[in-house]
């Protein structure tokens, strides 16, 4: 059979084993070993653990089980609460600054946690009941949670983006740096709209106020004492110190991705033990398990993820491919955006992990044939994947928020998303014309002759 034959045999069958119902590490595994029991020699499934050992064998990769460590920690405590409580202190003077303070609370908790669920889980628990009780409406609430959640994979330490670092072998650290500029921009452009929502809910209720009906909650104000808003920082200044260390021992060369992932939840398992007592055996089980549960699974995809794309990689399939994009001499730009949407499509049906481990070996050579910088697009690749995070049909996130509020129906909680996915949208459209948004160099996504 020729490569067309066998690329188009194994995508099918991913697809058919996918749509099974079967986990997606399982799913990915038995097609790689089927195709490598059919078109590969005999000993080479002998060799399976051993390859996905090798795949897997990368300092960098150690990184992800500590990172979660940390971010389950603070996520089984008070810490995604008080952080929350905190920030409406001191913005509820602020048009819609409850909505405003939910933004930056999740890009906080995401900066400190690294996951985008378990931000939507801590921060939605108590943002979402606190803006239904001020009469923010369900999709408004559920949206400001969902979007801000996704931030978990842009703001570093994000799992993601350590293992684009990995697929496409570049600096962790420059990657992280390159998502802080437009990780900034998009809790601008969240917090923009929350404010501008905010004003009109209020003056729909306050129209209707006027005209003889009830007074809806939204139109009540809080008030809190300079000596209210100080007393809500003792417990929320060590973690946000906690973050400020571990970026600068990460950025100022001071440690490893490792290292300081492992820094991070040592120190993160002590402030939880001195600020919220949480240290005896029980109280610290829900973390070890959530930690075991989550890095087994996400250890589990990238394993099974890499063995299939080596099998890809061996039957010749990613090269004809990104030889066929490369062949078809489409325009750089029309390159980008061709391969954007099909990240978008995958989205609809894959995790940002699968995404990442199966498409690199296809999208990357064609992207580096462009004169594309491969650091502007992992950033540009992960706004575009957050969309997948809040859209459905499998929109992760929004499935995370309907247990947190069972109580808002499915179609008002995407309804919700759908403004912040325009909103990923246009800040996607400003990294391309002002790349130096990722990065500082304005000449970064620029070919060799300076032409764009």
């Amino acid at each position: 059979m020729s490569v067309f034959g066998i690329g188009v045999a194994y995508g099918v069958a991913t697809l058919l084993v996918m749509f099974s119902g079967m986990p997606i590490a399982f799913a990915l595994g038995a097609v790689a070993v089927v195709f490598m029991g059919i078109y590969m020699p005999t000993a080479s499934l002998d060799t399976v653990t051993q390859n996905v050992y090798e795949e897997m064998a990368s300092i960098t990769l150690l990184s992800i089980p500590l990172f979660i460590l940390k971010g389950a920690a603070i996520g089984k405590s008070r810490a995604g609460q008080d952080l929350y409580s905190a920030l409406h202190a001191w913005l509820h003077r602020v048009p819609g600054g409850l909505g405003v303070a939910n933004v930056f609370a999740c890009a906080l908790f995401a900066a400190m946690a690294g996951s985008s669920p378990a931000t939507c889980s801590a921060i939605g628990s108590a943002g979402i009941p606190e803006m239904r009780k001020r009469g923010y409406s369900g999709g408004f609430a559920a949206g400001i949670i969902a979007a801000g959640g996704t931030l978990g994979i842009l703001l570093p330490p994000s799992i993601t983006m350590i293992l684009f670092a990995v697929a496409a072998e570049k600096s962790l650290g420059r990657l992280f740096l390159a998502g802080i500029g437009p990780g900034l921009l998009l809790v601008s452009l969240f917090g923009f709209y929350a404010v501008f929502r905010f004003r009109r809910e209020y003056a729909a209720a306050e129209a209707i106020y006027k005209k003889g009906g009830p007074e809806a909650a939204i139109l009540a104000r809080d008030e809190y004492t300079l000596a209210e808003r100080f007393s809500v920082l003792p417990r929320v200044i060590p973690f946000v110190l906690l973050l400020t260390g571990v970026m600068i021992a990460l950025y100022g060369g001071y440690a490893t991705p490792s290292e300081t992932a492992g820094l991070g939840g040592l120190l993160a398992l002590a402030l939880i033990a001195a600020i919220y007592s949480v240290w005896r055996p029980s109280d610290l089980a829900p973390i070890m398990k959530s930690t075991i549960r989550e890095s087994t699974m996400l250890m589990m995809i990238i394993g099974m993820s890499l063995l299939y794309s080596y099998v890809m990689s061996y039957l010749h399939i990613s090269q004809s491919v990104a030889e066929s994009i490369v062949a078809m001499h489409l325009p750089r730009w029309e390159l980008l955006f061709a391969i954007l949407v099909m990240v978008v499509v995958l989205g609809f049906f894959l995790p940002p992990v699968s995404i990442i481990l199966m498409t690199a070996p296809i999208i990357l050579p064609p992207l580096r044939a462009a004169n594309f910088d491969i650091i502007w697009f992992g950033v540009v690749m992960t706004i575009v994947m957050e969309m997948g995070l809040i859209h459905p049909p499998v929109g992760l996130n929004i499935f995370v928020i309907r247990n947190v509020a069972p109580d808002i129906p499915l179609r008002e909680v995407i309804w919700g998303t759908l403004p912040f996915v325009l909103l990923m949208m246009f800040a996607v459209l400003l990294l391309c014309l002002v790349p130096g948004i990722s990065t500082g160099l304005p000449d970064l996504v620029m070919g060799p002759d300076g032409s764009r």
